[in-house]
């Protein structure tokens, strides 16, 4: 019986005793295997049991130092803890054990940006706008990533895909407008802001951004 396969189906229907009960039976059918701490590990984590969650991972670590998704699961661990520079070590190994995937280079790219490196931070977030490039809170971070260090043609080009696929996100429109402000476009940057108060009335940024260009 694959009780692996048990837990992560009743962890998708939302049975987490069902799954913790599986993983444990697959814990001790071999408790040599790292595949079940991890999934346990990462059920713990779902639940916000984050200590538990980290005592596992760190032992499918020492069964398997070669256990990618442990790194990643870990990863995500520490930036709930918001224990970034431990979260980007987690996500550094991970990525060098050879695992590809858009979350893990946004979530290490995210990670540097709270260790405030948003230069270190921009491959890894233009690899992740790549791999997922119908996330729009994806291209969001990567666009300010690039207004960051001023490349604000490209950074305009990730805030509007960012509002192609989502009309309804407000900094996005507040970040255009103020590319194009930079720009010294002052009319499509008030379009911009005024599409952002449109959306959420309240965005304070907007609303002062709006004040200062209409006043030049």
């Amino acid at each position: 019986m694959d009780y692996n396969k048990i837990g992560i189906e009743a962890m998708q229907k939302g049975d987490y005793e069902a799954a913790a009960n599986a993983f444990t039976q697959a814990i001790e059918e071999d408790h040599t295997n790292a595949i079940p701490y991890i999934n346990f590990a990462n059920l713990l984590a779902s639940v916000n049991e984050l200590d538990r969650a980290q005592i596992f991972y760190e032992k499918a670590i020492s069964l398997d130092e070669g256990a990618a998704s442990a790194y990643y699961g870990a990863g995500n661990l520490f930036v709930m803890k918001e224990s970034y520079s431990e979260a980007k070590d987690m996500f550094e190994k991970a990525l060098r054990l050879g695992m590809e995937n858009g979350d893990l280079y946004y979530m290490l790219g995210t990670s540097l940006i709270q260790l405030e490196q948003p230069r270190l931070a921009m491959p890894y977030l233009q690899r992740a706008s790549e791999l997922l490039e119908d996330d729009p809170e994806v291209l969001f971070q990567y666009g300010l990533c690039l207004a960051n260090e001023q490349l604000l043609n490209e950074a305009v080009s990730q805030f509007t895909k960012v509002i192609e696929l989502d009309p309804s996100h407000s900094d996005a429109y507040y970040n255009l407008g103020v590319a194009y402000a930079y720009q010294e476009n002052k009319e499509k940057a008030l379009e911009m802001l005024n599409q952002a108060i449109e959306v959420n009335p309240e965005h304070m940024l907007a609303l002062h951004a709006k004040s200062l260009i209409e006043q030049q």
